[in-house]
């Protein structure tokens, strides 16, 4: 509470209301989440606990802010003797290794650019990243493949000046663990045209759209204080009680719950760096170590409602939240009915903090992603550009950027001004997304601008669709994408994960296609389904729709 009362005139509310009106963030001219956050918590208390790591061979290990504080001031100074500081753009690709969180810490202390990559990236990616953002170094876990990426892409860029490797140690790579013990714990703030505003580039996130090269959405040193709503009000965390934010380090939703906003409110991070998601094993670690909010892509509470919950103590749990993708009604009934939790869903992108949540003051409805973050004028437009009534779809957009960036959202694309105009240029951010409104304020997704399957003159999302196939019980997770037909334009196709002990059969296609018209309106059900092992997945846990789209229409 210490720190939030720093940042917030006002930490209490009475009502979501309130709540809307009155929230404000104080952003310091100067700050730095290194110096103003991670420090600060060490000054106060030296014993404070930051972060609890383990992984799935008997690896744990426990460091407090002031530990982080030193070993972060240690690798600035690393870093500084690569040649790294401000402005500098440096990229890690870390997995969920502990030394993110010092190597994080110690570039924005440096005023350097902070790029995370995920561990799925080939030599093309890298090579496009290097040279798209001017990277100077990276810093990765030593993976083999990873490793074999990286050194390959070597080969074609000459701009990275250096390269250090963690938990482990190879020919022509810096070993980072024996680097740190070289330098200082101590780190000077930087002053004059060394230090940072509030203002400067902090962080990069390379982010896919359906088309094209990854957009770089840029993230200034506010963007920590943007995420006080995501952790706080949303995910609930409490201080000195353990959070997990299930995540890979190389994405935005790493940063909406394992690092900023979790760290500003006293949390602890519980990080584990699992090898692969096996659902048994994360209840297991819940158990163990008693965590008190937890976080997870919609993908993983329906695999771990698979599992025999009973088996599992999950009391220590007082707030379960969920992100990355719409939560079907289904997983939200089963979870409650299963464990006495509603999921709080939220809603944001990789260019924003959580833009809608279902926050502490209100019920969330099953399916709901819940009302606005009081930091964002959030509206909805139809094709026109006019405002929507309830109950009328529209795209998601965040209104008056013209007078004010709010805290939190994203200033534009690198080196696209034509992009970073085509989103912003009418005087709000356009998300992409598609929503309506109910009449009690809660808004309710329906997909991607470009998922959206528009069939015989119908619109039809693909989340209502999957929410329906989901409450039949031969299905564990389903996909519903377009595919392109000569009379309709387009008809619904569902890829479909069925349970164990279920085979997909001709029958079973029909039980499934009348089970959607009887649920929701008969046009929509689906016309083609596939019955496959597994849909294609984010490391972060979203299906990859696109990818499903692109795969059909290769095998015509």
């Amino acid at each position: 509470m210490m720190l939030l009362k720093r940042f917030l005139p006002r930490v209490e509310f009475d009502s979501y209301e309130d709540f809307k009106a009155n929230y404000r963030v104080h952003v310091p001219e100067n700050f730095n989440f290194g110096f103003d956050v991670v420090d600060a918590w060490a000054a106060h208390d030296r014993e404070k606990p930051a972060l609890l790591w383990c992984d799935d061979h008997g690896g744990e290990r426990r460091f407090t802010f002031d530990e982080i504080s030193r070993l972060s001031n240690r690798a600035a100074h690393f870093f500084r003797a690569q040649g790294i500081g401000r402005g500098d753009a440096v990229m890690l690709i870390l997995r969920r290794r502990w030394e993110y969180w010092v190597c994080a810490t110690a570039l924005i202390k440096l005023g350097a650019v902070l790029i995370p990559a995920s561990l799925q990236l080939t030599v093309k990616d890298i090579v496009y990243r290097i040279g798209a953002a001017d990277i100077k170094m990276l810093v990765c876990v030593d993976d083999a493949f990873v490793v074999s990426q990286v050194e390959q892409a070597m080969t074609q860029t000459d701009k990275v000046r250096a390269r250090a490797l963690v938990a482990g140690r190879r020919a022509g790579w810096l070993d980072f663990t024996a680097e740190l013990e070289r330098y200082p714990d101590v780190l000077a703030r930087p002053t004059g045209a060394e230090a940072t505003r509030w203002d400067d580039m902090m962080m990069i996130y390379f982010t896919s759209g359906t088309t094209g090269f990854p957009k770089m959405a840029m993230q200034n040193h506010a963007h920590p204080l943007g995420h006080i709503v995501t952790a706080h009000y949303w995910q609930q965390v409490q201080e000195g009680k353990l959070h997990l934010s299930v995540s890979d380090s190389g994405w935005a939703k790493f940063g909406w719950g394992k690092i900023y906003g979790q760290w500003i409110c006293g949390a602890v991070i519980f990080a584990y760096d699992m090898d692969k998601f096996i659902p048994a094993r994360l209840l297991e670690k819940i158990e163990k170590y008693r965590l008190t909010t937890f976080c997870a892509p919609p993908t993983m509470f329906r695999f771990m409602l698979q599992e025999d919950l009973t088996k599992y103590d999950l009391s220590s749990i007082e707030n379960c939240g969920n992100a990355g993708e719409p939560l079907n009604p289904e997983v939200f009934r089963r979870w409650h009915e299963l464990t006495g939790h509603k999921l709080r869903e939220g809603f944001g992108q990789s260019e924003s903090s959580v833009l809608i949540a279902n926050f502490r003051w209100f019920e969330p409805k099953p399916g709901s992603m819940g009302k606005p973050s009081p930091l964002y004028d959030i509206d909805l437009v139809n094709a026109e550009g006019r405002s929507c009534r309830e109950g009328e779809e529209g795209e998601i957009v965040v209104r008056g950027i013209r007078d004010y960036m709010p805290t939190g959202l994203f200033t534009g694309y690198y080196r696209d001004p034509e992009l970073t105009a085509r989103v912003m240029g009418e005087g709000y951010y356009n998300t992409g997304d598609v929503a309506w409104r109910d009449s009690d304020g809660y808004y309710w997704f329906v997909g991607r601008s470009d998922d959206v399957i528009k069939c015989s003159g119908y619109r039809i999302g693909p989340f209502e669709v999957e929410s329906a196939l989901l409450e039949h019980p031969a299905v564990v997770e389903c996909a519903v994408t377009a595919v392109p037909d000569p009379v309709r334009g387009q008809v619904v196709k569902a890829t479909v994960v069925l349970a164990a002990g279920r085979t997909g059969s001709d029958t079973l296609v029909k039980e499934l296609q009348d089970h959607v018209k009887r649920v929701t309106a008969p046009y929509k059900y689906p016309r083609i389904v596939e019955f496959v092992d597994e849909l294609p997945k984010t490391v972060g846990g979203k299906i990859k729709r696109a990818q499903i789209r692109r795969e059909d229409e290769n095998s015509k």
